[in-house]
């Protein structure tokens, strides 16, 4: 089985952090988001993925070159000149994708099982598949009207819940037949949901809508981003956590130093090579990535430190996402946002 992992665009509602990084590179319990997605795709059987970059695809590409191998799948990453859409990355690539393929968010956390999903589209003969979740507000999403035997129906981009046709989300995780990129025109910008589902409905082709019991958030907002580290150390998605194991809250990655004196209460994760001080305190949900240096008598609560943050002497820092490198200095108090460099 193939996929193709979008992972072109701007991330713009993740702003001020994907000014540094492109999202998909974010991390999620010291992991980039991507690098879920692509031990979700090789654990599922699929054997080759392909990645669209753009939006600050050096940093992509230096990260994982053009090709990579994870586990017994093969990825390879391929740069788009110009912003072509979810429908028109994939149309680029057309050639690679002869047989069923599956299409996923490569800035999006989940644990959908790809297998289970592939099985219901091809027990249902469709072209095409669109795995959904229900949502409480249908605002931020395009929502998905289903008949009882799970045809779609109809799509709705962003209603306001008084107004909305159903609560099922389009999770943006695909299933398609390679027919189904017949309907995307050559070189032009193209979205699936806009501009390609449409056709499919006016012209009567097969479309589910997939309802299985998974994970998925878009991860739109920073507090959406926070929520999802906390999901993953409470163990809603299936996904690993790096690290070693201790007790049933704490995760700590290879050569970190924690001093004795260190209090660390609620679910952790400490990466690897990072540096605990003395009477350091760390409470709540907290991620302190990979390279980070928490100095003596510093407090950190419900916050995430992205690889290579460093917190001063006696700094406090409360529901804060500490981007990469960045210095908070002895004895600052943060409450809130988003830091990065300038």
């Amino acid at each position: 089985m193939k996929a193709m992992v979008l992972a072109a665009g701007k991330g713009t509602r993740l702003f001020p952090l994907t000014g540094e990084i492109p999202k998909p590179l974010a991390p999620v319990v010291d992991t980039p988001i991507i690098e879920h997605i692509f031990s979700l795709l090789a654990e599922q059987c699929v054997r080759e993925a392909h990645v669209n970059v753009k939006y600050l695809a050096d940093a992509l590409l230096e990260a994982y070159g053009e090709s990579l191998r994870v586990g017994d799948m093969s990825v390879h990453l391929s740069r788009e000149e110009e912003l072509t859409g979810t429908a028109g990355g994939v149309k680029r690539l057309e050639e690679h994708f002869d047989e069923t393929f599956v299409v996923v968010s490569g800035d999006a956390l989940t644990d959908v099982d790809v297998r289970e999903m592939v099985d219901f589209h091809r027990q249902h003969g469709a072209l095409a598949t669109v795995a959904l979740r229900r949502v409480y507000d249908t605002s931020e999403f395009g929502v998905v009207d289903l008949d009882p035997e799970g045809n779609i129906r109809g799509f709705q981009e962003k209603p306001d819940p008084s107004e909305a046709i159903s609560t099922l989300a389009n999770t943006g995780i695909y299933v398609f037949e390679p027919r189904a990129l017949e309907y995307v025109a050559e070189g032009e910008f193209s979205d699936f949901a806009q501009d390609i589902f449409p056709q499919f409905l006016e012209a009567g082709e097969k479309f589910m809508g997939y309802q299985g019991d998974f994970y998925w958030s878009d991860i739109g907002t920073l507090q959406a981003y926070r929520e999802a580290q906390y999901d993953v150390l409470s163990g809603k998605v299936r996904v690993t956590v790096p690290g070693e194991r201790r007790g049933e809250s704490l995760w700590v990655g290879e050569h970190a130093q924690i001093h004795p004196s260190a209090r660390l209460d609620g679910y952790v994760v400490i990466g690897r090579d990072a540096v605990l001080g003395r009477e350091v305190s760390i409470e709540g949900d907290v991620t302190v990535g990979s390279d980070c240096w928490i100095r003596p008598g510093a407090t950190i609560k419900r916050s995430i430190l992205l690889p290579g943050a460093s917190v001063g002497d006696g700094a406090y820092l409360e529901d804060c996402i500490v981007g990469h490198g960045y210095d908070v200095r002895a004895g600052e108090t943060i409450r809130g946002g988003a830091l990065i460099r300038r």
